[in-house]
């Protein structure tokens, strides 16, 4: 017997799948959820044209670890990186560990929520083409998958304001320490004198992004000279980096840099964030300058 494979079926599915404590089905018929205790015996339940009932997909405790695993390894922010890790590690508790760490960061578990529900939602579209398949159907297909897991609707992204300047010029001294840690006296003091003839804030554009509390959590900064916007600051608190806001932020600034008669935009990017000029190439931006630096000390 078909069925149909409703969004209201899914999250069903999706529920029951991580219930370990019981054998669950999908009744064709009826189109729900049932427990294996609740399917009668009676011949009169087969369905007209054979199988009504079906065992939902295979998912234990080895496959919600391979998950977490999945999701920890593509985290990018180094910090809860490294907490979901050790997590991870613990062995007994792990999924204890885990739901405990990533309760920390409420950012991170909204992304985490939705990573989960995305890959089990596959697992159960796997499992619906192979039994199309036996039916003789076309295969439905599977969402595409997304690059950033971030909802930025969670986020409010506005244009700076001068009563911002404060919550930025704190983030960006963070910044500098972290930067500047274990470089040494001379390349600290160097990049502190750098900065502080370099940074503005509000320049020429800038944006600021603040949670759904109204919580000061980045911003992005650019001055116009001679028809070059020179983007002189982007800066994430630790928290929320890895979550696309950085590239929000740079998203707005360009757009926005129409209405200024720009012509170019340039940004130095520090050697240990090379990691961003992927996100640069995205936007079609090109490398202009290498810069190097020697300690002379």
């Amino acid at each position: 017997m078909c069925f149909e494979l409703s969004d209201a079926l899914i999250d069903e599915m999706l529920f029951f799948m991580e219930d370990q404590n019981g054998a669950f089905y999908v009744d064709a018929k009826e189109g729900i959820v049932i427990e294996e205790a609740d399917i009668p015996n009676s011949a009169a339940y087969k369905g007209e044209d054979g199988k009504r009932f079906f065992p939902l997909p295979e998912w234990d405790s080895s496959d919600g670890y391979r998950l977490m695993e999945r999701f920890t390894a593509r985290f990018k922010n180094p910090l809860i990186y490294s907490e979901l890790t050790a997590a991870l590690d613990q062995g007994k508790g792990v999924f204890r560990a885990f739901k405990n760490t990533i309760n920390q960061h409420p950012e991170a578990e909204k992304v985490w929520f939705s990573f989960k529900e995305k890959e089990i939602k596959k697992e159960i579209i796997r499992w619906y083409n192979a039994l199309r398949e036996e039916w003789g159907l076309e295969r439905i297909g599977l969402e595409p998958e997304e690059t950033e897991y971030l909802v930025l609707e969670d986020f409010r992204i506005r244009l700076a304001e001068q009563k911002d300047l404060p919550y930025a010029e704190k983030l960006h001294h963070c910044c500098i320490e972290e930067c500047i840690a274990g470089k040494g006296k001379t390349a600290a003091k160097a990049l502190r004198s750098l900065s502080a003839e370099t940074w503005r804030f509000p320049g020429d554009i800038s944006f600021i992004a603040e949670t759904g509390s109204g919580e000061f959590a980045a911003y992005i900064s650019a001055i116009l000279r001679n028809r070059i916007l020179h983007i002189i600051a982007l800066e994430v608190k630790s928290e929320y980096r890895g979550l696309g806001i950085g590239e929000a932020l740079l998203s707005n600034l360009l757009e926005k840099s129409n209405t200024k008669n720009a012509e170019e935009v340039v940004i130095d990017l520090p050697a240990d964030l090379e990691g961003f000029s992927r996100v640069l190439y995205r936007k079609a931006f090109k490398p202009f300058v290498t810069r190097y630096h020697l300690n002379l000390s």
